[in-house]
Formats: structure tokens, sequence, C-alpha cells
């Protein structure tokens, strides 16, 4: 009898520090699961990585057993890319090292890290860099992505302070890729996804940011289009200090909201301004609020950083049911603004959500060639996530993310944000790089020209 993937690689993987787990062993069903509970697939083995030397192991393994191989950082991606079925799971989550320079303003950051750790570590020295908006997420991730968040409009992409990053390639070399060293590999990761290998430390760009005056402004759903119109007509004049997306979804149902306002169907934005000014921040807020009735409840309040990253940790927990779909998004005209506010104020769970995240200010400040994420000039990114704690309204969350993008998709730039997608066909991974793919096609040709890391938002190798 031919042994399994675990029995061959405990057997082959001399040397390997890190834990091998398969199907028999203890904890494989802990070891498997991501943060899409929609997602339940099952490898062939987790191999769990203490460094890079482990993480060319497994790609080897992999590589010389032609088995399919995922890359997990935080294991965050809606679409499950962070786990397969009858393959490897290479696991980077043993990889925390954080280690920040305050006097250089950097930050350097384990492969296996999410941006809870980063931003504890980095908010002791009152510095932080551009991530999401979750701190369950994981770096890896987002950061490959893109890496839009709550900085986005002051500082950029996480991308946009990416300095270097230390790369396991499916070869099994280690590189390191910078604006010096191996420049054109610095490129494609910065947008790229996880196609060129697997990334073991990032060095960020770290900015002032300690205290902000953030949090919530929602007013009923019934008013979304005219919320959602004044806030269209806001943005693109409100200062850079000031981070601001726009949602549709309901009232948590616990604290610091009011009990008479839990699980209220609600239209609203979510605020970030830098710096601990209540008075600077209400005045770059003023002529949003000014144009528009009371509303339901009004939140910010100055809170360090961390604080706002986790702040929707609690509602979205590990496990839950998701499906989401997304597009960017130039314009929002007049018809646009309608199906929002048919669907948005109809969301099939109170978790379920749509988000606008801002894409201006210093996204603007770099062309669409100058990395891999070439919709530098949209205004929006937007998602359509159908949440629900309860496996049997996956059926239902899903169908409204798609009708609800569907929809919609007339009135879109195009492509979508690659870490908001599902798995959707080449066609959308195309439209989602727009004139940069074939030269990340050449990049792949060049890195791995054979597509091993392919479970993916797959560029194909030209």
């Amino acid at each position: 009898m031919s042994m399994t993937p675990a029995e061959a690689a405990r057997k082959e993987l001399s040397g390997f520090e890190g834990r091998l787990i398969g199907p028999d062993d203890s904890g494989y069903d802990e070891a498997r699961a991501v943060y899409n509970g929609m997602i339940d697939r099952r490898p062939a083995l987790v191999a769990r990585c203490t460094g890079p030397e482990d993480v060319a192991r497994v790609i080897g393994f992999a590589r010389d057993h032609a088995l399919p191989l995922a890359v997990r950082g935080g294991g965050h991606h809606g679409a499950g890319l962070g786990t397969c079925d009858d393959g490897v799971v290479l696991d980077l989550s043993p990889l925390k090292d954080i280690e920040v320079d305050p006097a250089a303003r950097t930050v350097r950051v384990g492969g296996g890290c999410v941006w809870g750790e980063v931003d504890r570590a980095t908010n002791e020295h009152g510095l932080a860099t551009p991530s999401g908006i979750i701190s369950t997420t994981g770096v890896a991730g987002i950061t490959l992505g893109g890496g839009l968040g709550h900085l986005s409009r002051t500082y950029g992409l996480t991308i946009d302070n990416l300095l270097e990053a230390d790369l396991v390639l499916a070869s099994g070399e280690r590189v390191r890729a910078s604006a010096d060293e191996n420049p054109d590999l610095f490129w494609a990761i910065r947008g790229g996804g996880g196609n060129f290998g697997v990334v073991t430390s990032f060095l960020f760009r770290l900015h002032e940011v300690d205290t902000v005056v953030a949090g919530p402004t929602f007013w009923p759903a019934e008013l979304g289009a005219e919320v959602l119109t004044a806030y269209r007509d806001f943005l693109p004049d409100a200062p850079r200090e000031l981070g601001a997306f726009f949602l549709f979804g309901s009232v948590p149902p616990g604290p610091p909201f009011p009990e008479e306002t839990h699980l209220r169907k609600v239209c609203g934005v979510v605020w970030c301004h830098l710096g601990e000014d209540t008075d600077a921040a209400a005045r770059a807020m003023a002529p949003l609020l000014d144009a528009l009735p009371a509303p339901l409840l009004h939140g910010p309040a100055p809170m360090p950083f961390p604080a706002l990253q986790s702040a929707f940790d609690g509602v979205y927990p590990p496990g839950d049911q998701w499906y989401w779909r997304a597009d960017f998004v130039d314009e929002i005209p007049d018809e646009a603004v309608a199906v929002h506010a048919r669907f948005g104020s109809e969301p099939p769970t109170w978790k379920s959500t749509m988000h606008l995240y801002p894409i201006d200010g210093a996204v603007h400040d770099h062309a669409a060639e100058d990395t891999a994420w070439s919709y530098r000039d949209s205004r929006w990114a937007s998602v359509f996530a159908g949440v629900d704690s309860d496996p049997a309204n996956a059926g239902l969350v899903e169908r409204w993310s798609v009708e609800y993008s569907d929809a919609l998709h007339p009135y879109s730039a195009g492509g979508a944000y690659v870490n908001m997608m599902m798995n959707e066909g080449q066609e959308r991974v195309r439209a989602a790089y727009r004139g940069n793919y074939d030269r990340l096609a050449r990049v792949k040709a060049d890195r791995d020209p054979h597509n091993l890391f392919r479970l993916n938002q797959n560029i194909e190798p030209a």
C-alpha cells in the first residue's frame, strides 16, 4: 500500500522543524479550518512552517509529488484560497516575529502575523502602517493583494508602504524583493497576490498614528439613497486625514450600541480622523453631517488606533458563513444609488453588509503602472458581503451578494479588488489587473513557470 502524503512528508522532510499534520492526526480539523465557515476542504497535509527553510522543504515536497499547494497566512480570504482538497497547505502561522525600529520608522513582520499583532506592537511607539479594518486579517494576504483600510486616504495602500519582502520561490530559492533587489518581483508582489512565491517576512514603512477620532455614524436604512448621495458628493473634497467608508448593515446587538438601536437596519459612515483633536475631526465631518437629517447614532470618539482596527472583530469571529463579491467604482450615478438603496436596505441577515472603501487621496499619488495594483484612478472599492453564523443560511447570503453585485456591475469600473473576489474565473482576474496583466504574466513565467502557486487569483505564466 502506498504512503499517504502525510506519511511521505514525515519520511522525506528531514530537518523540518515545524509540525506536519495529516487527516489521522489530532488537531487536524482545527489545522484545516479557515476564517470562512462556508469553506470545508480536506488537505492531505498541513505543514506548519517555522522559517524559510521549512517553507522551502514544503514547496519542494509539493512540487516533487505534483500535489496542489495552498499557502495560508491569516486564512481570511472569502474564497478559501488558503486551503485545498487532497493537497498541501503551507501554513505560515508560526512565523510571528515582529521587530519595530522606531528611529527608522519601520517594522519587520513575519509572514504568519495578523494585523492586530502588528498594530499593538507599533502602537507602543505611536506608529502604524495602512492595513485593513479587521485585526484578525493576515498580513500576507491583504498586503500582496494591495491593502485598503482606514489609513489609505492619508498614507496609501499597504503596498505603498512596503519597503522589501523576503520570499521563497517555486524553485526553493530564497530571494529579497525591493526597489533595488529583484525590482521586477517587487513590482509584481505589490498587488499581484501570492502568484510569485511565499513571503516569509515583510518590511513596512511606519507613520505617526497613535490616537484617532473614530467610530460610526448611522442613519435609518430607509434614508440610504439620501445618505449615499451626500457621501458621494462629500468625499472627494474631504481632507486626506479623514478616512470615511460608507456601509449598509445592521447595528450589532451589544455594547457600545444603545439597546434600542440593536439590529436596526442602517446606512452610515465609519470614520477615522488622524489625531486626538475632536474639534478638527468634527470640522472635517461637518459638511456631510450638515447636509443630512440628524443621525440615529453618532459615535466618533478618541481611541487608540488598534481599538478601531479591532472594532469589528467581535461581530465577525472565525467560522461565520461568508460569500462576497466586489467591484471597483469610478462614479456612483443616481441610478446606482437607487440600486444600492434597494438591496442595501434589506440585507438577508443582520451580519450581511455592503462597504464602499475610498480609493483617493494618497492612493492616487501613484500611477497605475507603478505597482501591479492598477485601479489607481478609481474612487471606491465596493464589497457585497453576505454573512451569517448559521450554515443553513449559506445559500441565502450567497444569493443576496450575487444579485446585489450583478445589479451594480454595469456601473462599475470593470474589475475588482482581488482580496474581495471569489473564484470567478480567469476573465475576472484579467479585469482586476487591466493593462498590468501581461507584465505580471511575464514575471510569473520567470519566477514560477510551471504555475505551482496557482491556488490564488491566478496569473497564468506567459
